[in-house]
């Protein structure tokens, strides 16, 4: 192998030096090299024939072995340059003609290698692959190959969690995609029963939460008391050990455990209180009262035939005029 170090001062021959002066240019220019080629060969939108020696994008193409959509990416970004005048503008230029070109760094700045990339949907995606920190033109790879991006999701769990929260990101301002989700969550029963085993986990955490952060318990009846110091230190024991759970970790049978012990806790509470046990039971009878009173409310005979009724439906209400009758007995004796 030669010497790379050692100093070489024997003559080149030309068709060597022209290679390393190409290779220089597009190291130095990257693809405004070749937009240049196009820039000064193309024939600008609007020219006739006759008017210049360039010729069509479509004929270029053909000489060059290629789509004429590609070269009409380089001839776009050419244009845009212009604009901002970083390079001349095509009618300026003439065919064979060099100039001086902008350094290759901003290339991709003016450069769409995909025609999704000058759509709307493609600005779009450039824009948030510059807010993430990346290429736009690695965003628009996957966005014009669901099918690997498919792959690379079952495949790879790394790949998978990086969609779930790129989704969950996009819930916010997607109501049509949030619908969706919804909708394939309800279609499958194994999901629904996860959400609702996640929602029954989370409502155990809060309860818990509730005790230990502020301190008050939620008694079976519905009443609101101040928590022991023994009950809150529990919970907020429990509560620990859920919060440093890692992420990939099942809050579930923490959560049970969490809840179970907290709501026995309580219920010794309540029943080691001869007071707080009897606002207990009368708070737990007039939330029974209430429930009765409104399905009961609910039953109607307006307008309602007369072949409707049984000798059955009678004969239950008949069975409950009773149970009533019974039960108001039973509390006039205890209270006179």
């Amino acid at each position: 192998m030669a010497d790379e170090t050692s100093e070489d001062t024997s003559e080149v021959s030309e068709p060597i030096a022209e290679d390393a002066r190409a290779f220089g240019v597009y190291a130095r220019t990257g693809g405004w090299a070749f937009a240049l080629m196009v820039a000064r060969s193309v024939r600008p939108g609007g020219q006739a024939v006759g008017e210049t020696p360039k010729i069509s994008a479509r004929r270029f193409s053909e000489l060059a072995g290629c789509s004429a959509e590609r070269v009409m990416r380089y001839y776009k970004a050419w244009d845009k340059a212009a604009d901002d005048g970083l390079v001349p503008h095509f009618e300026a230029l003439a065919p064979g003609q060099d100039v001086e070109l902008p350094d290759s760094d901003v290339w991709l700045s003016y450069y769409a290698s995909r025609s999704i990339a000058v759509s709307p949907r493609g600005h779009a995606i450039s824009a948030a692959a510059e807010a993430e920190g990346i290429r736009p033109t690695k965003a628009l790879e996957v966005a014009e190959n669901p099918t690997a991006l498919r792959a690379a999701i079952l495949a790879d769990p790394g790949t998978a969690e990086a969609a779930r929260k790129a989704l969950m990101d996009r819930l916010e301002e997607d109501p049509a995609l949030r619908t969706e989700l919804v909708r394939d969550i309800v279609r499958a029963d194994d999901l629904k029963k996860a959400v609702a085993a996640e929602a029954k986990a989370g409502d155990r955490v809060e309860y818990v939460r509730q005790i230990a952060e502020n301190g008050q318990i939620k008694t079976p009846a519905g009443q609101k008391i101040e928590a022991p110091r023994e009950l809150r230190e529990e919970a907020e024991r429990h509560l620990s050990l859920i919060d440093e759970l890692d992420d990939g970790e099942e809050a579930g049978e923490w959560a049970r455990e969490a809840y179970d012990t907290v709501r026995e806790l309580v219920t010794k509470t309540v029943e080691s209180d001869p007071d707080l046990r009897v606002k207990e039971r009368r708070a737990k009878f007039y939330n029974s009262l209430q429930k009765a009173t409104k399905v009961f409310e609910e039953l109607t005979l307006d307008d309602a035939e007369d072949d409707v009724y049984e000798d059955d439906m009678l004969k239950r209400l008949e069975d409950l005029q009773q149970a009533i009758a019974s039960c108001i007995s039973a509390i006039q004796a205890k209270v006179q």
